[in-house]
This record gives structure tokens, C-alpha cells and sequence, in this order.
């Protein structure tokens, strides 16, 4: 049994996720700020851990990593506007969880990102977007610089439609949206594949079926 450890435990990917990695096998670990989420994830399949991704430090992050085979970042600050949240969540988070990971010995990491973020900003994108896509890019230039054995995910516009199960998967892809569901896919299947490791895709929804479209990005 694999434990993978999820920062941001409680978020919409990581509660699609959970099931999924429980099914597969795994012992999914949810971490958490708010220990009210517990019975909730519990019943998805997870151990629930407490972990304060804006107040806790490194150390932390390692303790809460202690006995994990892998660590899967999927923390956001939320679409609340907060541009400081973009650099203590989505930057900070990552920077502390690849730290952490780093210091727990745990190699495998895998990120979820968004499409587009080494895309030169437009003068027209407004503080908190511009924000947000400059916490993403450093996060993953952090980690692809990291010695972890990493894949980054960058998924377009997330939406809540039922998985297809089908997606489009590559370095770059046109901008489209795709289902959270469907992202949780591609995250529980890429951690049981050893070629993925090293690798960064982009991700929407479209005619191929999850597990041949990780196999077709890899080649």
C-alpha cells in the first residue's frame, strides 16, 4: 500500500482524488487545516492530517510527510481575490511542500498548476490574476528545479461536469476547460507510472481515454 500524502486535502481536485486513489489501492493522507473535515474525508477514504498550509513551516510539512511514498501539491488560494493568498498558498505552500518532502525523504511529487503560466502576462490581466499566474510559474520552476522525482499538471478552466474520462495531454495545449474529475484521473494515474516522472503537461478535456493519453505524452 502506497501513502500519498495531499496538501490541500479538502479542496475540490482532492476530495475527487481520494476515492480514487483508495480504490486503486493507496492510502490517501488529507491534509488539512480545519480537523471539522475529518469524518467527511474519512468516508472518502482518507487519513486526515492537520497542517496550516499559510502558518506551519517546513518542518511541519515534513512531519506531516513522515511515512509518505509521495506527496501530491493541489492547494489554490481560491478565487476570492486575495493576492497575498496567491504567494502564502499557491507559492509559499509549494515552496514549503517541496521543502518538506526534501526533508521527509519523500522523492515522488506531483503539482497541480494551470494552463498557460510561462505565457507572457497581458498589461490588461489585473493584479490578482497576474498574481496568481506568477505564484503557479514559480512554483513550478521551483520544483522542476528541484532533485524530487516530479510531474506537473497544468489544467485549464476547472469545471464541476461529470468525467469523461477522455482528455487531451501535452506539453501545450490550446486553452479549454476539463473537469476536476478528470484532473484527479490523470493525477492518480500518472503517480503509478514511473515515466511520468520528469515531466510537465498540459491538460483539458478531449477524445482520448485517460491511461492512452499518459501513454501517448510520455512517448
Amino acid at each position: 500500500m502506497t501513502r500519498i500524502a495531499i496538501v490541500g486535502g479538502h479542496g475540490k481536485i482532492a476530495r475527487l482524488l481520494i476515492p480514487l486513489l483508495a480504490a486503486a489501492g493507496h492510502q490517501p493522507v488529507a491534509l488539512v487545516r480545519n480537523a471539522d473535515y475529518t469524518a467527511e474525508l474519512e468516508a472518502l477514504g482518507a487519513e486526515v492530517g492537520i497542517l496550516d498550509i499559510e502558518q506551519d513551516g517546513a518542518a511541519e510539512f515534513a512531519g506531516s510527510f513522515a511515512g509518505a511514498d509521495a506527496v501530491v501539491f493541489a492547494a489554490g488560494g481560491g478565487p476570492d481575490g486575495n493576492i497575498e493568498r496567491k504567494r502564502t498558498v499557491d507559492l509559499g505552500g509549494s515552496l514549503k511542500s517541496i521543502e518538506g518532502a526534501r526533508a521527509a525523504g519523500v522523492t515522488r511529487f506531483v503539482q497541480v498548476s494551470a494552463i498557460g503560466v510561462d505565457e507572457p502576462i497581458g498589461d490588461d490581466a489585473g493584479d490578482v490574476w497576474t498574481a496568481y499566474v506568477e505564484a503557479k510559474r514559480d512554483a513550478d520552476i521551483a520544483l522542476r528545479e528541484s532533485d524530487l522525482d516530479w510531474t506537473i499538471i497544468r489544467p485549464g478552466g476547472l469545471t464541476d461536469d461529470e468525467p469523461t474520462g477522455h482528455v487531451e495531454l501535452a506539453e501545450t495545449v490550446e486553452r479549454a476547460q476539463v473537469p476536476r474529475a478528470d484532473v484527479a484521473a490523470v493525477i492518480a494515474a500518472v503517480l503509478d507510472e514511473p515515466a511520468t516522472i520528469n515531466r510537465q503537461w498540459e491538460l483539458i478535456s478531449g477524445d482520448t481515454p485517460v491511461d492512452d493519453a499518459i501513454a501517448g505524452a510520455v512517448a
